[in-house]
């Protein structure tokens, strides 16, 4: 079987430390792109996975590893327990107000009907 990789002519061996590392980011950059993430640059690809494929084989994709990886997963974790404490901690009052806010954009009363015999 032929490898894919040497196919590419921007990968370099020393770029990655495995394969696994490799499929990884650029499934994780696939997944952005999925999600509405703009292209790095222009590419010749159209397709999500391939376009992920190219820029991070191009070092367009920057990522984290070791401790910093670590550092950044428990930083993140904390950021979004803290937002679901703040959620969770509204109380009535706060509810009312949001939804007392939002009236003005969304009207959800009901519209009164007229008949037919009214308008005549």
């Amino acid at each position: 079987m032929i490898d894919m990789l040497s196919l590419l002519p921007e990968y370099t061996t020393d770029q990655f430390d495995s394969r696994h590392r490799l499929v990884l980011v650029a499934a994780q950059r696939a997944k952005h792109l999925i999600q509405g993430a703009k292209a790095a640059g222009p590419s010749r690809f159209t397709k999500e996975t391939t376009v992920a494929l190219d820029e991070v084989l191009r070092g367009q994709v920057k990522y984290l590893r070791g401790k910093e990886a670590r550092d950044a997963l428990k930083e993140s974790k904390r950021v979004k327990e803290g937002e679901t404490e703040r959620v969770a901690m509204m109380t009535g009052e706060d509810a009312k107000e949001i939804k007392k806010e939002l009236s003005v954009y969304v009207d959800d009363t009901p519209k009164p009907t007229t008949s037919e015999s009214e308008e005549a």
